[in-house]
Formats: structure tokens, C-alpha cells, sequence
């Protein structure tokens, strides 16, 4: 096995180390799950302070106009400097199943594409959920998703052929959930935009840890969380963007009083916004707002392309050990070897996962508590966050799976899984 002091001379060589104490980091312990939950920029507790003691507590009403009508601006405004799109391409709040039945109804509505809707099996459930409903609602033949012979990428000339033969609107992960799968979007939207289709990209696993640039990929419609690499709080809210060449032909169907164009008029009438503020709703929340601010700013101050390079080298890092320590021991590789398919977090497979995952994060006296991510029936999720993220995290890891493999002691655990894993 590599030993340990490689990987404490790659984290001494890391130029984005000093982040990591930025964050609130326990002693003793391991986190691999911010491609679920990103972990607390320390500079979010103050701003939080603030805004409950302060602009609520003693400001009360008066900090609308002096501190939250323009938040969800300035966060557009950010997003917008990440994701390379111009300024009113881009709406900020709401949940990302709520962007998801905003943006596919009104395309569908609009009917500048044929009424299909597309996905295929690698999609996160809670996208498919929505794509149902959707379909039922449009009373249009039932979502057609596309399956593939495994679980770990896509066959893009399946999922091409699928586009040629039943053009309409299409929905994506760009990084998928199980297996951090990466589609090649520009290509993808390429094909699309040839067969009179559109591709919605979900890039809740993939913004904060890809370099995405809506200009060079010629996307038209994207939307994401913003509590997993982006590190903005549970809950946070979701973006929206829309190119601005289809903005005036779509309508919001959730007709709420910040998409209206004089919100604080009180009209009895509901005039739509002028471009992608229609697809504002209701009262913007605040609270998780400003947290999310602190998350984006972090992401701006190290600067994506040395986020990627770092993903890129930790993942190769890591698959290595899998391969020599791990795949001995049952263990198999879910995520694809080709870093320009892979996003930022691996996926191993083994048949008592549930329960290794449950030793993992026990812990021992000698090993820190370590929190992967199990997703069901038999796959651990190692997220690398490459703000906090450490190689010797990693090294680590992969020595405590292996001793709990060889010991046996994930026999010590149930098989029963929790709600939340």
C-alpha cells in the first residue's frame, strides 16, 4: 500500500489546502459526503448571527429594502460569474424539483418543441418523479427513459438514437448520483439542438466541482442544488437558467407575487416580470440565502479550474489504492476510469456495503470516524469536496475499509439501513 507520507507530502504540495480551515472540521474524523452535503464555511456562522440578531431581531421589516430584496440578485449575480452566463440569464431560489416543473411546463406549454419528454435510467429519481407528473398533467404519452445494460455511464448511442427517433425536451444529470457518470454536454447539446430537442441539465452533483461554461457548451437550460460542492446549508436554495433567446416565449406556471412585474404595486392583476425574474415565486428565503453566499464565495476565491485539477488528481489517487488494496477484497470500481467522464465523487460496489459503511463511521480508537455516502442496494459514495478534502482522508479511508473487510467486524452491524444515508 502507498504509504501514508505520500499522501501527507501531495496535501503539504496542495495550493488549495488552506481552505480547508475555512471550514468546521471535527477532530477525529473523516466527511466524504459533500457531493450530499457540503460541510459549514465558518464565515456563514457570523453571517447568520447577524441576520438573525440584527436585520431581524432589531431591523425588522426595514431590512427588505436595506439587506434581502437584493440577495437573490447578488447570488444570480455570482452564479452567473461561475457558470460563464450573462447577467438576467439566471434566477436564484426555490427548491430544484420546484426549477425542474417550472422550467419543463412552461417549454411545454410554449410548444416550441415537440411534446415528448426524455430522460434515462442514470437520472436521479426526484427528476423522474417530476417528469411523470409533468406528463400526466400535459395528458402526453408517459416519460420515455432510456435504460442502458449497467449502472455505470451512459451509452451515448443509445441515448442519441432515443433523441433521433423522439425529438422533444430531454432531462439530464450532468454528473450522475450513483456512479458520477459525466455526459459530454457540449456534444450532447449539439445532437439535440440537430433534432429539434433540448436538453434540461441537472448539475446538482456536478457545480462547484466542474468547470461548466454555458457559453462554450451552448446550453440553453440548466438548474442545481446548491448544498452539495457548493457548500450552501441543507436546504439551500436551487438556480435556474435560461439562455436568453427563449426567455420571452415561456411563462411561469407558478404565478407568485416576486415574478410579478410590480411586486410591491399590490395589482389585483398578474402582469409576468420582464425576462427570467417571472420565474420568481414567493418570499425568498432568507436565511438559507445568506449562508449560501458564503459557500459561492469560496468557490470564486480558489477558483474552479484549481478546484477540477484537484478533483482530477485526488480521484486518481484514490482509484489507484481501490485497485491495489481494494479489489482484492471484493470491492469493484462503479465510477467511470476516463477522468473526461467522471465528476467528482467515486463509487464502490460490495455486497455488504450497508454494513461496511456503518463500521466506517463507528470508528475505532486507532481510526477517526469516516462519513461515506451509501446509496441503495449496494454502492459507497466517496465525495471528494477539493476544498476539504485531504489525500491522507483518502489513504485513510482506504485502510479502514480494508481492515474492516478483513477483520470481519462489519458483521457487528445490521443490515437494516436508515432513513437518510
Amino acid at each position: 500500500m502507498i504509504d501514508i507520507e505520500e499522501a501527507k507530502k501531495l496535501d503539504r504540495q496542495d495550493p488549495l489546502a488552506k481552505f480547508r480551515e475555512r471550514f468546521l472540521n471535527r477532530d477525529h474524523e473523516i466527511y466524504l459526503d459533500g457531493n450530499s452535503l457540503g460541510k459549514l464555511p465558518l464565515a456563514a456562522i457570523p453571517v447568520l448571527e447577524e441576520t438573525i440578531s440584527n436585520q431581524w431581531g432589531k431591523q425588522l421589516i426595514r431590512s427588505w429594502n436595506k439587506n434581502w430584496l437584493e440577495l437573490p440578485k447578488r447570488l444570480s449575480r455570482k452564479y452567473c460569474e461561475l457558470l460563464n452566463a450573462d447577467e438576467g440569464e439566471l434566477v436564484f431560489g426555490e427548491s430544484t424539483s420546484v426549477r425542474i416543473y417550472q422550467i419543463i411546463f412552461a417549454l411545454l406549454e410554449s410548444n416550441i418543441y415537440p411534446k415528448k419528454i426524455l430522460t434515462d435510467a442514470l437520472n436521479f429519481p426526484t427528476d423522474l418523479y417530476v417528469l411523470h407528473g409533468l406528463a400526466k398533467h400535459f395528458s402526453i404519452p408517459d416519460v420515455q427513459v432510456i435504460h442502458y445494460d449497467q449502472e455505470i455511464e451512459a451509452n451515448l448511442d443509445r441515448l442519441k438514437d432515443a433523441i433521433r427517433k423522439s425529438p422533444g425536451i430531454v432531462c439530464l444529470s450532468l454528473v450522475t448520483y450513483k456512479s458520477s457518470y459525466l455526459y459530454p454536454i457540449k456534444e450532447l447539446n449539439h445532437w439535440a439542438a440537430a433534432h429539434k430537442s433540448i436538453i434540461i441539465w441537472d448539475l446538482s452533483h456536478a457545480v462547484g466541482a466542474l468547470e461548466i461554461d454555458f457559453k462554450t457548451t451552448e446550453t440553453l437550460v440548466a438548474l442545481g442544488c446548491t448544498y452539495k460542492y457548493m457548500n450552501g446549508g441543507p436546504g439551500s436554495p436551487a438556480f435556474l437558467y435560461v439562455h436568453k433567446k427563449l426567455q420571452d416565449n415561456l411563462q411561469n406556471p407558478i404565478q407568485g407575487w416576486f415574478g410579478h412585474q410590480h411586486p410591491f404595486a399590490f395589482e389585483t392583476k398578474y402582469k409576468a416580470a420582464k425576462g427570467l425574474e417571472r420565474f420568481n415565486n414567493g418570499t425568498p428565503p432568507i436565511l438559507s440565502m445568506q449562508a449560501t453566499e458564503t459557500g459561492i464565495d469560496l468557490i470564486l476565491e480558489a477558483g474552479i479550474k484549481m478546484l477540477r485539477e484537484k478533483s482530477v488528481l485526488q480521484s486518481e489517487f484514490l482509484i489507484n489504492l481501490v485497485k491495489n488494496e481494494l479489489r482484492p477484497l471484493n470491492f469493484e470500481l462503479q465510477s467511470p476510469e476516463d477522468i473526461l467522464f467522471r465528476g467528482s465523487h467515486l463509487t464502490l460496489s460490495h455486497k455488504a456495503a450497508w454494513q461496511i459503511c456503518q463500521a466506517l463511521i463507528k470508528g475505532d480508537g486507532d481510526s477517526p470516524k469516516i462519513i461515506p455516502d451509501y446509496r441503495p442496494p449496494h454502492f459507497i459514495r466517496l465525495g471528494i469536496a477539493p476544498l476539504y478534502t485531504r489525500f491522507e482522508d483518502l489513504w485513510r479511508t482506504v485502510y479502514q475499509l480494508k481492515k474492516i473487510v478483513i477483520s470481519e467486524s462489519y458483521l457487528n452491524y445490521s443490515a437494516q439501513k436508515e432513513n437518510v444515508t
